[in-house]
């Protein structure tokens, strides 16, 4: 596809959306990912296009990455949560770099007791700075049932959907000082692992390992990126004649802006652009641009 296409950010993940949702994807887990940390906690069905992922003790969680690496593009896929009490679970959905000074895009999902809201926990790191973060609580019961993850990724900005709902925008604002992924390779992942030290209510509730094993479940994964596993090819990642690069692309519509608002006024539970505190009484100088 290229910058002839007119559409709006919105179709694009819309489209997404419902390929995913009837089975239509281009790979399935088992030819575009390799589990890299605890194979055995990790199972296959549906020809591959269904995975869970499974966390059976304090040390035994799994991971899966994708085999190729990129700049640019959207992964999206479904996941429905740990049920029940997943209190001290962390469940992930994220892009990163490899080595020093890393990128990555976070959506991680943190655990609660039985009868309370997950945490929808998002962040971004640039030139290895992070503490960017955003969290939410879901509008829905994530445990229910699937539910689409996409992240999306251009030279312009960085946008998290949830079912092809915007909740945040992360602008490229580089040229003003703001560390932005540009250059560094991703991987795409997925995760369940421990954190009862923090990941549930400061820490405050512990995981009950009797309810061991605690699975998430994924299914379908669609990748449309810009294909590059050297510094070397994000030059041509870059390019206008990308599709994601078309400069419908760059913004928010309307519609998308008006989604976004509503969810962030409504299920919003921390900003790091509102915690001055934190930053002895200032915010990061992103925090005073525009970031939709």
């Amino acid at each position: 596809m290229g910058c002839s296409m007119k559409t709006s950010l919105l179709a694009v993940v819309v489209a997404l959306v419902a390929v995913l949702e009837l089975g239509l994807v281009g790979a399935n887990f088992l030819d575009t990912c390799d589990i890299t940390w605890e194979p055995q906690n990790a199972k296959f069905d549906e020809g591959g296009n269904h995975l869970t992922l499974s966390l059976v003790s304090n040390s035994s969680g799994c991971m899966l990455r994708t085999k190729k690496q990129f700049i640019f593009g959207s992964v999206s896929t479904l996941i429905k949560l740990v049920k029940g009490n997943s209190a001290g679970t962390v469940t992930t959905y994220y892009t990163s770099s490899i080595g020093d000074n890393h990128d990555e895009i976070d959506f991680e999902f943190l655990g609660n007791e039985t009868g309370q809201p997950y945490t929808f926990h998002t962040n971004v790191f640039a030139d290895g700075v992070g503490q960017k973060e955003m969290q939410f609580r879901p509008w829905f019961d994530p445990t229910a049932d699937f539910h689409n993850y996409t992240i999306f990724w251009n030279p312009c900005m960085i946008v998290w959907f949830v079912d092809s709902i915007p909740i945040r925008v992360f602008r490229n604002h580089a040229a003003e000082g703001v560390p932005f992924p540009t250059r560094r390779p991703m991987y795409a992942f997925s995760s369940i692992w421990a954190a009862e030290d923090w990941a549930t209510q400061g820490g405050r509730v512990k995981t009950d390992w009797s309810k061991a094993p605690f699975v998430a479940e994924y299914r379908g994964i669609d990748l449309r990126i810009c294909e590059c596993s050297s510094a070397g090819c994000s030059d041509a990642c870059a390019g206008s004649g990308n599709w994601y690069a078309a400069p419908e692309l760059c913004k928010l519509t309307d519609s998308e802006l008006h989604q976004m608002r509503s969810v962030q006024l409504g299920y919003t539970i921390y900003d790091y652009c509102a915690d001055p505190e934190r930053y002895n009484g200032t915010v990061p100088p992103e925090c005073s641009m525009p970031q939709s």
